[in-house]
């Protein structure tokens, strides 16, 4: 049996904008190799949290760490993929170029990166597309490339913010099929979603409601411990929406 080993740790942390608080007191194990889903409604406080992961936000209190390095932290950056809710493309650029400019930031050129854009192209299923300027791509395109570029450096760590909002069903499925395939190598996946089916697909869950953590198990252990047949139901268990 494979040895679980910590790669995440969120503890205690709170996070308040003037008097309005977003974040109350969370603390969080993350395992290597995981899918961990956070599920809540919006306005739970999914984005805030996974953006102090990422070191685009501060904690106003606790501390976080990856790899067992305090956060935010510069030169951890290059290790960890990061796709945010609304997508931060140039639609003056075609998806090549976006990916180009993305690619170099990573240190990637030359057939390397060639490569990496015509691998993640081709698992988001946007290789014909590649030319096409992005202001002409539809939200749901639009939400592909962003994955595409968040995979592009091969991170370690991979935090999506609702990566399948605006895809269609069976699209959707291949793009789970493909973070199964990247657990498989060893990365590690976050993601966020309010999507009941996909939060069954992790292997981890994390409920979130009005930004406090109220459970954490596999979506196996969730519904067991609440009398459940659905995610559903024992997110409205936890939530304290009895029925």
């Amino acid at each position: 049996m494979k040895q679980e080993k910590e790669l995440i740790s969120i503890q205690h942390i709170s996070k308040a904008f003037g008097k309005q608080k977003v974040l109350s007191n969370i603390s969080l194990a993350i395992q290597e190799g995981e899918i961990f889903g956070l599920l809540g409604p919006s306005g739970a406080g999914k984005t805030t949290l996974v953006k102090q992961l990422v070191g685009l936000e501060i904690p106003t209190s606790g501390e976080l760490f990856l790899f067992h390095e305090k956060m935010p932290s510069l030169k951890l950056i290059e290790r960890v993929g990061y796709m945010a809710q609304s997508d931060a493309l140039y639609g003056e650029l075609s998806a090549k170029e976006n990916l180009t400019f993305f690619g170099a930031l990573y240190g990637l050129k030359g057939k390397k990166l060639t490569k990496r854009i015509n691998e993640v192209m081709e698992l988001v299923q946007l290789t014909n597309h590649l030319d096409k300027l992005v202001s002409a791509y539809s939200g749901g395109m639009k939400r592909r490339l962003s994955l595409a570029i968040a995979l592009l450096h091969e991170p370690e760590v991979l935090i999506l913010d609702e990566p399948t909002v605006g895809i269609d069903p069976v699209l959707r499925k291949s793009i789970w099929n493909a973070f199964y395939l990247l657990k498989e190598k060893g990365t590690t996946i976050i993601v966020t979603t309010h999507v009941m089916d996909e939060a069954e697909k992790c292997d981890q869950l994390g409920l979130m409601r009005d930004g406090s953590l109220i459970a954490v198990g596999t979506p196996a252990k969730l519904k067991e411990k609440t009398n459940s047949t659905t995610i559903e139901e024992a997110f409205l268990f936890y939530g304290g929406v009895q029925s």
